[in-house]
């Protein structure tokens, strides 16, 4: 029987999806032992009900003012005092901005492997994780000893949520100090109100927008959507946008349900960051472009075309 713990990341007080998809891979990889999961920063506590629905039996916290945002220094010895507490077999966290970094930093620190970047848990348990920038898939397993596993969001189904459940609350005394980076304010360049690396739904462009002003039909028919806005390194090189849309080998990695490429050549290093998207629509002019390759549905025509009527046809079926 194995014990497994889930790191819950949390977003402006909102836990993130991905963090139930880890608990869902955790459960697979208990094999069905325990799954525990820890949150830190101020009001941690309050995820223990959807944290319990979804698998956790237990909750440990650690609620010291200093991790209200996320600092390198702070959330490893919150994390480690957890696993030190835990001993758990394996340690899950989602492949987001905080996990990519906490994860390997507190692995080398307690002597655990490391497995990034999951998109699917086999029987076994085999790990399934994209190679060559995702142009083959590798399936690694853990022969001995304890490892920490990151989730890529949008690929494993968090699974039903079971009514009636909450996970048991234990909070953890860690004196946090030593940190040597203070966040005074944080100050989101986001694609809007959804999160780019979560969204269902992404519609991105590319330097076929031509210009900063050529975002507005793209964030219209995102808003329509309930979708994120992406761009291209080629857009964001550009100085159309801002680099935190950025989707690509050095961007994002996104695997949403619907991919809406917008003036998108398909330059191999954008595809690496979205061609395992579950739908793509490809808008270019260029009927030669090779993001109509790697597209389920393509339309060569000017996006400034294109765009606004798919925007009034959505809102007319979504009425």
């Amino acid at each position: 029987m194995k014990r497994v713990l889930v790191l819950a990341e949390a977003r402006d007080g909102q836990l993130r999806n991905v963090s139930l998809e880890a608990l869902a891979a955790a459960r697979l990889i208990a094999e069905g032992g325990e799954v525990v999961a820890a949150s830190f920063g101020p009001g941690a506590d309050a995820h223990a009900e959807v944290l319990g629905q979804h698998g956790a039996s237990k909750l440990y916290t650690v609620t010291d003012d200093k991790l209200a945002h996320y600092t390198p220094d702070g959330y490893s010895q919150a994390l480690v005092a957890v696993v030190r507490e835990v001993d758990p077999d394996a340690v899950i966290a989602g492949h987001t901005a905080i996990g990519r970094d906490l994860a390997p930093k507190v692995a080398a620190r307690l002597g655990y492997g490391l497995i990034s970047d999951v998109t699917a848990v086999e029987a076994g348990p085999l790990f399934v994780r994209p190679i060559y920038a995702g142009k083959a898939f590798e399936k690694r397993r853990v022969i001995e000893g304890k490892t920490f596993v990151t989730i890529r969001p949008n690929n494993i189904p968090p699974g039903e949520a079971e009514a009636g459940k909450t996970a048991e609350v234990v909070p953890l005394s860690v004196e946090i100090k030593d940190i040597r980076s203070i966040v005074r304010e944080v100050v989101r360049k986001t694609s809007g109100k959804v999160d780019l690396s979560e969204a269902k739904v992404i519609v991105s462009g590319g330097r076929g927008v031509k210009s900063a002003e050529g975002f507005k039909p793209l964030e219209e028919l995102a808003d329509v959507l309930g979708a994120a806005v992406g761009a291209s390194r080629g857009a964001c090189d550009a100085g159309y946008c801002d680099y935190a849309l950025q989707i690509g080998q050095t961007g994002k990695v996104v695997t949403p349900d619907l991919y809406i490429a917008c003036g998108i050549s398909g330059a191999i290093q954008h595809l690496a960051g979205m061609s395992n998207s579950k739908v793509i629509v490809a808008i270019n002019k260029d009927p030669e472009a090779p993001i109509f390759q790697v597209s389920d549905y393509g339309i060569v025509g000017d996006l400034f075309e294109v765009v606004p009527l798919l925007t009034e046809e959505f809102k007319k079926v979504l009425a």
